[in-house]
């Protein structure tokens, strides 16, 4: 979670003051939500007249599937493959 704050804050492009004009500096961030999809505030505070804005960052998921399964899914799908791959089905002999 630090690299997606890391990387979230390197992105950031500062807002501007309303009232000064100037470029906000970044204070801090903080994690809003994890699950179903993170987001992260970043507050900000003009130097000069100490008002406060915030953005928000939100990632898409991006979720794929392994390639290989440590252990199979169904439990009939494992027998079958561990009885064709060495040993002769019961009752064929």
């Amino acid at each position: 979670m630090v690299d997606r704050l890391r990387s979230a804050a390197e992105q950031l492009e500062a807002p501007i003051c309303p009232d000064c004009h100037i470029e906000m500096k970044w204070f801090r961030s903080e994690l809003l939500a994890d699950e179903p999809t993170p987001a992260i505030a970043h507050l900000f505070l003009c130097p000069h007249c100490k008002r406060a804005a915030q953005t928000n960052t939100v990632f898409r998921g991006s979720q794929t599937a392994p390639d290989k399964l440590s252990a199979p899914r169904f439990i009939a799908s494992a027998a079958r493959d561990s009885a064709s791959a060495g040993s002769p089905a019961p009752g064929s002999a």
